[in-house]
């Protein structure tokens, strides 16, 4: 066969179709490249409508933080987390950068707050025990307002109260708060009711502030009579009834407590809105006590040492305790050459309850004129201020206004202010005295001569007691014992088994047959005395024989 042969004819081999092209079909390999873009514009699309505002907080230490774990909550409900942290421009402090969710964008307004939950152990209180486990996480708190802000300055310690609790917030101002702190209870009638949310000075530094919350529906209590005092620590009282123990409970004890009632009777009050102030008094008797009322103040001079009394110590009148000591200084009396000691009170006379009443009935107490009248006719009757012993222990005084009888006459100035009290010397002093007279008459006693004499005596004594020992107490024993052998024969003799026993009550046998014989004979001689001069007769008559036999029984 030839090359020829063997080539294919153009001619036998049909032409390409040219005439209208198909569609154009894709390959698959393009379907997975689609698929991605698809999903991964769904996830940016998702992103866009559920990723909220982008915040940046400020904190003083990132401690407990990780990007992309440390969860931002609002009420423990996740909605942000963490992004990046970062150091700021003065290195002062961390800026820490959270992505909150599209649902939690109203959180981020300008009065909103944030800090960081650590594990918190204070006395009496715990918190943040549940992220020893799941790690620290960032807590916010809303406001009231509703402009958006994206940077914040975040809180050091949680604030006193999130989340809008209902309840209502009292405020307490007090000088001094003892062992009270925060988180210390809150009680109405020793049942736990609130709790202390933030404590801090005044502005001044004049005082402290309690703020407490009272948990509703218990905060319906607070009214414009409620008194609150320190429930801390325990109360011990000994009084004429014994010794009272008194405390709130034992946490009261331990971290302190507040506890509050009504008082009854009480005017014009703080109102209770929320944050009204009120006083925190020291203690339940005084906070539920009667208003003071308006404060007086008085001076007294006294010539003699007030060595033990201070500022604080109690004044009363007739026993009532009306006020407080409020300074001692001395003073200078060029006339006398002498430095008296110049006392300055506070006295409420609203604390003489009824007796004061009824001088504002009779217009006596309605102006400081009209007290000054009164004072001065009182002082005429004897009214005197007198230091006197408190405490014989402590040696602490007290100053008494009382009627002293048979005082010297004193002046008084109505028209001084303060007014000045007339002064007497006080019962320590005289006490002191009489017992230094006790101790100069003992001085004076002839203690050696006594002595002398006693000596003597007890000599005397010694030998007595010596001989009564050598001679006496031998001759005594021997006696003793002579009369113990005596008992001992006669206890023989009396046996049941003795012959002196038997012979006894043979002869009293004998005795009272003999004494049958007489009595028969006696009878037989009243009823015949003639026998005493003819004999007795040889025959008994019928009628004498068992009269005769009568007598004869035994």
């Amino acid at each position: 066969m030839s090359e020829h042969s063997l080539s294919p004819n153009s001619e036998d081999i049909p032409p390409l179709p040219i005439g209208k092209s198909k569609g154009w079909v894709p390959s698959l390999v393009w379907l997975v490249p689609i698929a991605a873009a698809l999903v991964g514009l769904s996830l940016v699309i998702n992103s866009w409508r559920t990723t909220g505002p982008r915040i940046t907080i400020s904190l003083q230490t990132a401690e407990g933080l990780e990007v992309g774990k440390t969860l931002v909550k609002y009420r423990n409900v996740t909605i942000g987390h963490v992004t990046a942290i970062t150091l700021s421009a003065n290195r002062n402090s961390v800026l820490v950068t959270a992505d909150l969710a599209r649902s939690a964008s109203d959180v981020a307004t300008s009065d909103a707050q944030f800090w960081v939950v650590r594990p918190r152990i204070g006395v009496g209180w715990v918190s943040g025990l549940d992220t020893l486990l799941s790690g620290a996480f960032i807590s916010a708190e809303t406001g009231e307002s509703k402009t958006r802000r994206s940077e914040f300055v975040g809180l050091e310690s949680p604030p006193p109260l999130a989340h809008g609790w209902a309840g209502k917030r009292v405020v307490l101002r007090t000088d001094d708060l003892g062992s009270v702190s925060l988180g210390a209870p809150v009680y109405f009638r020793r049942l736990a009711v609130g709790r202390v949310i933030d404590e801090k000075l005044e502005p001044d530094g004049s005082g402290a502030l309690l703020v407490l919350f009272i948990d509703a529906p218990n905060d319906r209590f607070i009214n414009p009579s409620s008194r609150f005092w320190n429930a801390s620590g325990i109360d011990v009282s000994l009084s004429a009834k014994g010794l009272k123990l008194k405390t709130e409970s034992l946490a009261s004890v331990i971290v302190g407590g507040i506890a509050f009632d009504t008082a009854p009777d009480v005017g014009n009050a703080t109102p209770t809105s929320p944050g009204a102030t009120y006083v925190l008094f020291k203690d339940e008797a005084t906070a539920m006590a009667p208003p003071d009322g308006e404060p007086h103040y008085v001076r007294m001079r006294f010539a003699q040492s007030l060595r033990g009394l201070s500022p604080g110590a109690p004044v009363e009148f007739i026993g009532v305790n009306i006020g407080t000591v409020f300074s001692v200084d001395l003073d200078y009396d060029a006339r006398n050459q002498s430095f008296p000691a110049l006392v300055t009170a506070v006295v409420y006379p609203r604390r003489m309850g009824r007796a004061y009443d009824t001088l504002v009935e009779q217009g006596m107490a309605e102006s400081d004129d009209k007290m000054a009248q009164l004072v001065g006719r009182l002082v005429a009757r004897g009214l005197r201020a007198q230091p006197r012993p408190a405490n014989l222990l402590t040696g602490q005084l007290y100053l008494a206004l009382d009627f002293i009888p048979g005082v010297h006459t004193a002046q008084f100035n109505a028209t001084s202010r303060p007014l000045e009290i007339p002064t007497t010397e006080g019962g320590i002093d005289e006490l002191q005295l009489r017992l230094a007279h006790v101790v100069r008459k003992i001085d004076e006693l002839p203690l050696q001569e006594i002595a002398r004499h006693l000596d003597s005596d007890l000599t005397g004594m010694h030998g007595t007691l010596d001989r009564i020992n050598g001679e006496l107490l031998p001759g005594a024993s021997a006696a003793v014992s002579a009369m113990h052998d005596t008992l001992r024969s006669i206890d023989r003799a009396l046996a049941e088994d003795s012959p002196w026993r038997a012979s006894v009550e043979l002869t009293l046998g004998e005795a009272r047959r003999t004494m049958r014989s007489i009595r028969s004979l006696a009878n037989y001689l009243d009823r015949h005395p003639e026998a005493l001069i003819r004999g007795r007769r040889s025959q008994n008559t019928s009628a004498e024989a068992p009269i005769e036999a009568k007598e004869a029984a035994p």
